[in-house]
């Protein structure tokens, strides 16, 4: 009796001890886990170690970084128009010259990014006040592809040889410009670059400071529009086959552009734009944020004038567009007028170019007075 209790209470120690030992290791094990990662070869790295550069922390990291440094407001109207632009013209670098006018390249700081451009001045002689003056701002092409002197040659041929000087920028992130190109729609820097390439052509000793217009292709169209009503002394802008005013348009109507490519999921922009729809959610016209972006809801006191150029057979973007924005300025004293074409596509490159620049041309010397 006495030796089957002794077995008993044997078995009793033995088995708390077991439980005790499987502790111990349990609590070992977490704290390894702890403090270390693993790479996907299983080769383990202290969690101090300064070689963690790519592991999921550093994201993890970096998008609470991202999030805290982010409020988005410089996205809205209100604060675009609430800040200052200070871009001036860099030297000017002769590139080459014609009968009618000489081709310079040359820069400007935005926001402490370099920005380049081309600018193209007329040889006539110069009006005793200065030149009109247009800044012309591209619309989307791969940035990688984006060549300063070689897209939209035509375009700001006919505008020089016309009388004006032509400043075609390359916005952040295309050309030799600093910066990461962010995209038009959900970003304001393009905005901010466009803006202090006005300010730039203001303060120039060869451009009459009340006679700078904006002209602008595609998505340049929702560019130079937000531009125009965060800059209300702005007188004139051009749009050509212009999207995105009232971004309701945009799940309307959508783009077709096959040249589009989105940026890697890597780039700041991209993070950017993720946290802005986790933050946000996808546009709501009725979202008290999303309203403040929107620039048909800034109309009100605007004193400058709209066109509009559109191809009816644009595959990109769609005509409607277009329709949409001018029946939401006839609902405005803004003034405006919209050129329809029935052909030549996207870029109006085909018959109608020289009705559409010779359009162009007569606004603006009309406008800009």
């Amino acid at each position: 009796m006495i030796n089957i209790r002794k077995k008993r209470i044997f078995v009793l120690v033995l088995i708390f001890a077991i439980i005790i030992l499987s502790l111990i290791i349990y609590l070992l094990f977490n704290k390894l886990s702890s403090s270390s990662y693993l790479k996907e070869d299983g080769t383990q790295i202290p969690e101090n170690s300064n070689s963690l550069t790519n592991i999921s922390s550093e994201e993890s990291d970096s998008n609470s970084d991202l999030t805290n440094d982010y409020s988005f407001e410089d996205l809205t109207i209100p604060y675009l128009r609430s800040r200052q632009y200070t871009g001036k013209l860099g030297n000017l670098e002769k590139l080459n010259e014609n009968n009618t006018y000489t081709t310079f390249l040359t820069s400007y700081d935005s926001d402490g990014l370099l920005i380049n451009g081309l600018i193209t001045i007329p040889k006539e002689q110069e009006p005793e006040d200065g030149w009109p003056a247009i800044v012309f701002v591209h619309g989307y092409i791969p940035p990688q592809e984006y060549e300063t002197t070689k897209n939209y040659v035509s375009y700001v041929d006919y505008l020089t040889k016309n009388g004006f000087v032509v400043f075609k920028i390359d916005l952040r992130g295309h050309g030799q410009s600093e910066g990461e190109a962010e995209g038009g729609y959900y970003s304001s820097g393009y905005v901010i670059d466009t803006l202090n390439a006005y300010n730039a052509l203001l303060t120039s000793d060869f451009v009459n400071p009340e006679k700078v217009g904006l002209w602008g292709h595609s998505m340049a169209g929702n560019v130079i529009f937000r531009a125009f009503v965060a800059k209300k002394d702005i007188k004139a802008i051009s749009i050509w086959a212009g999207a995105v005013y009232t971004y309701s348009d945009l799940s309307e109507y959508g783009i077709s552009d096959n040249s589009y490519k989105p940026p890697s999921q890597e780039s700041e922009s991209r993070k950017k734009r993720n946290l802005l729809f986790e933050k946000y959610g996808n546009f709501d016209p009725n979202n008290e944020f999303w309203m403040k972006v929107v620039p048909t809801n800034y109309l009100g006191g605007l004193d400058g004038v709209v066109q509009i150029n559109h191809a009816v057979d644009d595959p990109v973007v769609s005509i409607e567009y277009t329709r949409n924005l001018s029946s939401v300025l006839l609902e405005t004293t803004l003034k405006h007028e919209i050129n329809e074409y029935p052909t030549d596509g996207h870029n109006i490159s085909g018959s109608s170019f020289d009705k559409a620049m010779q359009n162009t041309v007569d606004f603006f010397k009309r406008t800009l007075n």
